[in-house]
């Protein structure tokens, strides 16, 4: 029986870059949160190794792969003897900022204890989750939390006020390795992820679109002005913010109606754009099929 796990794509409501540490990461302090737009890896089992397929034909389907490497250090780690075919259907876009690969790994790893029937031992999966990528343990519990060090220490947040949420990406890549290097602080005007953790905790929506904060915004915009374009089109429209390090821009709203509506105007104008909205609840959605 093949088994399946949703992937849920993620935006940063606030990000903000404190510093390079000494093993040439950042120190970012960030508050992550989970979208409804999503992945789905369906598990399928083989005698040996680990198989990828995917919809998505850019892909690498091997060891370059987050979802191999997940699978493989699980599969290490407890000394699974069988093999896994894993397919990737593919909807987050990929290289937009939005986390798609870093939650597929997530991904494969919830889904794969229980392919496998291992035990959910919390500080293997995060200490795993850490070795793939700095976001994978964010997307490993979803939801809404306050990221610290490379993003991979967590605080659970209170769950964030219901939001339609526009995606636009203007079609192309963007170097995270020459945004960071192009960062330069802004001084101590920047409010930081206090603002809106506390708007969280209070339930204040209004005060949650006033708080969206991107420290790499500014790199971002002079290496490539187009994503500026993007986000001040969109904020005309309602609060915007650059997801990550960009490309992609999202916009959010409190009516579907008008997010809609943002969203066909956008595509009508030849840009890429998706309609999705804020999850709250424990991410996975494993299923038989």
């Amino acid at each position: 029986m093949l088994k399946s796990e949703k992937a849920n794509a993620k935006i940063n409501l606030v990000l903000d870059v404190l510093g390079k540490r000494d093993d040439g990461y950042h120190e970012i302090s960030t508050v992550f949160q989970s979208l409804d737009l999503s992945d789905t890896l369906t598990f399928e089992s083989r005698s040996e190794g680990i198989g990828l397929s995917s919809n998505a034909p850019a892909l690498p389907l091997n060891k370059d792969n987050l979802i191999w490497q997940a699978a493989h250090l699980l599969q290490s780690h407890y000394g699974v003897s069988g093999g896994v075919h894993i397919h990737l259907h593919k909807r987050i876009p990929v290289a937009a900022g939005l986390g798609g690969g870093s939650s597929d790994a997530a991904a494969a790893l919830r889904g794969l204890v229980r392919f496998w029937h291992l035990p959910w031992e919390s500080e293997v999966l995060y200490a795993l989750a850490a070795q793939l990528g700095s976001d994978v343990a964010f997307c490993l519990q979803g939801g809404t939390a306050l990221g610290s060090g490379r993003g991979e220490i967590l605080q659970p947040l209170p769950a964030c006020p219901h939001f339609y949420v526009v995606l636009a990406n203007p079609g192309f890549a963007v170097s995270t390795a020459k945004v960071y290097q192009a960062f330069v602080p802004d001084g101590p005007n920047r409010t930081g992820a206090g603002g809106l953790v506390a708007a969280l905790e209070a339930g204040a929506r209004e005060e949650v679109k006033c708080g969206l904060e991107n420290a790499l915004e500014r790199s971002t915009f002079s290496l490539y002005p187009k994503v500026r374009r993007l986000k001040e089109r969109m904020q005309k429209t309602a609060p915007s913010l650059m997801c990550g390090s960009g490309p992609t821009v999202f916009a959010l709203f409190d009516t579907k109606e008008d997010a809609a509506k943002l969203c066909e105007q956008l595509k009508a104008e030849g840009i890429s754009a998706w309609l999705t909205e804020t999850v709250s609840a424990s991410l996975g959605g494993g299923e038989n099929v």
